[in-house]
């Protein structure tokens, strides 16, 4: 596979980088920080999330602001919740959603489509192969009545009037069971978005490029496979995307994770899968059993999502730098403005996991359409 292009510049004029944060979260692990213990760097960490939240929030807005469902799966509550609730349930159940994300740029105003997914490619990923088998398959007719599909990412975008070629980018927090082919095209297969770039930590397209056995399990096997080395931006930085957005480096479950970061009306909005909700977040207010006494016994501020713990301290510097740059909620102030990747939902079969607070689905502006016409209404 040829080699996809560093963010720089001369490359995309949108990418800027953001040095802050570098030196309390390193590249991967390096170590030459100048923070000597690891209580100096959650000191670190809070500081620099909370100057970057200033910063973020006396900029401009996003033009919009989307998340729609997309599927529910189910999920060990012994990775959801690591070592935090007593409850037998074997798992928790988690609803995948995409972010439509629109925001101005020199350039005009650009789409980026965070989190997109391919039920057919995802169901390839091992793990989820290995549990849809058991049901018959993902697409077979208990598998499908078990976790029907929630919404379709091309008739989404249709009911925005947002035509696919007007995506600019797609992202995702990292690349577990994401399968991009169907996105942006192989070498004998064109993309559902003709001019979309994917934005990616270097780390993580390392890692889906040639995983270890312990990370193997959670990416598809070709979902990277013949995607054209142009159609990848390669990011080694923090980085800003044009008005109102960021993607920072948040390391931990996986080395590549980052996160995207919004400027709406009701704040900053933080996604990724550190951590699977609200509760995870704020253990301290939660009603779930166990995470309140966890967090009393442990001192754990936070409960990581740890399905292969790579980094299980870069992951827990990673979740409160989250925490701390999105700020609490102004639906309801005891959790925070974190709007997960995949957030746990309650579900009738999975008795005494119901989350304290979710977001749900949420939208912010009126989406842009070609032609700079809105289309739909949104809060």
């Amino acid at each position: 596979m040829d080699t996809p292009t560093p963010a720089r510049e001369s490359v995309d004029p949108v990418i800027r980088p953001i040095l802050d944060l570098d030196g309390a979260l390193p590249v991967a692990f390096d170590r030459s920080f100048d923070a000597p213990t690891p209580a100096d760097r959650l000191r670190q960490v809070k500081r620099a999330a909370h100057a970057l939240r200033e910063r973020l929030l006396s900029g401009p807005r996003v033009r919009y602001y989307g998340t729609f469902d997309l599927i529910r799966a189910p999920y060990p509550t012994r990775y959801a919740l690591r070592d935090a609730t007593w409850v037998p349930t074997p798992f928790v159940h988690i609803v995948n959603r995409l972010f439509v994300i629109q925001f101005n740029t020199p350039e005009g105003v650009k789409t980026l489509l965070a989190e997109p997914l391919d039920r057919e490619g995802n169901a390839q990923t091992p793990f989820f192969k290995r549990l849809g088998d058991s049901l018959g398959g993902a697409d077979g007719p208990l598998g499908r009545r078990l976790y029907p599909p929630l919404g379709d990412v091309l008739a989404l975008l249709r009911a925005l009037g947002i035509a696919p070629e007007d995506v600019a980018y797609i992202t995702y927090d990292h690349l577990h069971t994401q399968d991009i082919r169907k996105w942006l095209g192989t070498g004998d297969r064109p993309g559902a978005f003709p001019n979309a770039k994917l934005l990616v930590m270097r780390e993580e397209w390392d890692i889906a490029r040639d995983p270890l056995p312990i990370q193997r399990d959670w990416y598809p096997p070709q979902g990277i496979a013949g995607v054209p080395a142009e159609r990848v931006i390669l990011l080694d930085h923090s980085v800003t995307l044009g008005d109102g957005v960021a993607l920072v480096r948040t390391p931990g479950h996986t080395d590549g994770n980052h996160s995207i970061v919004a400027h709406t009306a009701e704040g900053l909005f933080v996604t990724s899968e550190n951590g699977v909700g609200a509760d995870a977040y704020a253990p301290t207010k939660s009603r779930i059993p166990g995470l309140r006494r966890y967090a009393k016994d442990t001192g754990m501020e936070v409960v990581l999502n740890g399905n292969t713990l790579e980094g299980s301290t870069e992951q827990y510097l990673s979740m409160i730098l989250e925490r701390e740059l999105a700020g609490a909620s102004v639906r309801n102030p005891d959790f925070y403005n974190i709007a997960n990747s995949s957030e746990m939902s309650a579900d009738w079969r999975s008795p005494g996991l119901d989350p304290t607070f979710t977001f749900g689905p949420l939208a912010f502006g009126t989406p842009v359409t070609r032609g700079g016409v809105a289309h739909g209404a949104a809060r």
